[in-house]
């Protein structure tokens, strides 16, 4: 299944946000958006999941989901959006409680999130007894458990220290490493960009336009060697010097606000 964002423009009010934004999600691929502050990555992600009708342009998917599909695709976000009444595997059950599933299959799907996920010991706890990380952890089961065929990240390492967002990197990578499942990752963090994503989609400040699409020579798995550190942190400089004067500009634009 392909997510296509096609000549995507949106405003709200006066305020010009989104300018005739268009690429391409393969099936399997990870794609990153960045861009300076208020350039409208977080708007064009809830465009391309469905919860905002874009002003012009469209979101679409083309070719079938995986079979077994139950949301083709799913969002995972910042602030973890758990329920604090619920366990860590009735949280990740939640979606499933209104699909054909009997309860013995939904068991088996909580089951199989929770040990992709580390989290198989933690069934029983609930949000407030966990870390940032582990909540994450349960954010990331939840989507896992409707098999998506694209995953929605909206920042969703930001509220995290630095060690335990290289953790949660690497299982990134890990749970996206056989290519069944692809993701549209949207970031400030270039580190996160560089190390996650197939390609980087390189926005202007607001009305965010496509100023580049940068392919990352890579595989994911070579980008976890620590020779490739140095490659890595090129990268990083080659996308920062794309967007640091525009980043400047919105940066002040905020302040005098």
């Amino acid at each position: 299944m392909h997510l296509i964002a096609d000549h995507i423009s949106h405003r709200f009010g006066a305020l010009e946000v989104l300018d005739d934004v268009s690429f391409t999600v393969r099936s399997g691929e990870v794609v990153a958006i960045v861009g300076p502050s208020g350039c409208g990555k977080s708007t064009l992600l809830s465009i391309l999941g469905g919860l905002l009708q874009p002003s012009a342009g469209a979101a679409e998917w083309r070719g079938a989901p995986p079979a077994d599909s139950r949301n083709p695709l799913t969002f995972v976000f910042q602030d973890f959006a758990l329920l604090p009444w619920c366990t860590v595997e009735e949280n990740v059950e939640f979606p499933l409680l209104h699909t054909a599933l009997t309860q013995s299959d939904r068991r088996a799907v909580v089951d199989d999130a929770l040990r992709r996920t580390s989290l198989s010991d933690f069934r029983g706890t609930y949000p407030k007894q966990l870390s940032g990380g582990m909540r994450q952890r349960v954010g990331i089961a939840r989507a896992l458990a409707v098999k998506p065929a694209i995953l929605l990240m909206d920042e969703p390492l930001s509220a995290l220290d630095s060690q335990t967002r290289e953790l949660l990197m690497e299982d990134f990578v890990r749970l996206l490493a056989d290519g069944a499942m692809g993701a549209v990752y949207v970031t400030h963090n270039l580190e996160e960009a560089v190390r996650i994503a197939d390609r980087i989609v390189v926005l202007s400040r607001r009305p965010g336009r496509i100023r580049e699409v940068v392919s990352i020579p890579m595989t994911r798995s070579e980008r976890g060697e620590i020779h490739a550190r140095e490659r890595l942190l090129a990268l990083q400089s080659e996308l920062w010097s794309k967007i640091r004067e525009q980043a400047i500009d919105a940066e002040r634009e905020v302040q005098h606000a």
